[in-house]
């Protein structure tokens, strides 16, 4: 039988969860979220879901919501990305510092993202089909990011010439940003 499991990364409360994947001559079946098996992990993510579908060489990033904040559990239903998050907690011993991880239809591997990080992904297939929960609905009135191209950030997007939107051309480096509206920070575990 399929194991769910949940593997930590170098970035604290940064979590890869692996859904337990049923696979027959069919198809496959999975439960992308399960309150029982994700709470105990600290992923609560039932404000909303969303869905977006983007084509080869898209990136959306980088982005997060100032106060109060959104965590995201994100994963790739068609096709395959490069998901990418950045430690911007004031006082976290790792900000700045960004992991990076393929989300696809084969391995079906989630990141959660929690508040206090920046998130944002390539699309590495022809098309992709990205279906993410968040924390707290949208408010663009605490939309907020950082530049995709930061190059003290020197993120590996794994796409050449990577199609973005208007939005995210012209990011605030990091180290520019102003937290002023930011009222979240690094909490020590």
């Amino acid at each position: 039988m399929p194991e769910f499991r949940v593997e930590e990364t170098p970035l604290a409360g940064l979590l890869v969860v692996w859904p337990a994947v049923f696979p027959d001559e069919r198809g496959f079946f999975l439960e992308p979220y399960r309150v029982e098996r994700y709470a105990p992990h600290g992923i609560e993510v039932l404000a909303q879901d969303n869905h977006s579908r983007s084509g080869r060489g898209v990136l959306r990033g980088l982005h997060f919501q100032t106060d109060p904040g959104q965590a995201k559990l994100m994963r790739c239903g068609r096709g395959s990305i490069w998901d990418v998050a950045v430690d911007v907690r004031i006082g976290s011993p790792t900000y700045g510092e960004w992991f990076g991880i393929e989300l696809d239809d084969v391995d079906h591997a989630q990141l959660y993202v929690p508040i206090g990080f920046a998130h944002g992904f390539a699309v590495l297939s022809d098309v992709a089909d990205v279906m993410y929960k968040v924390s707290s609905p949208y408010d663009g009135g605490t939309e907020s990011g950082v530049a995709w191209d930061d190059p003290d950030l020197a993120i590996d997007w794994k796409v050449d010439d990577p199609v973005v939107s208007a939005r995210d051309t012209g990011g605030t480096r990091l180290a520019d940003f102003d937290w002023s509206a930011t009222v979240w920070q690094h909490r020590p575990s």
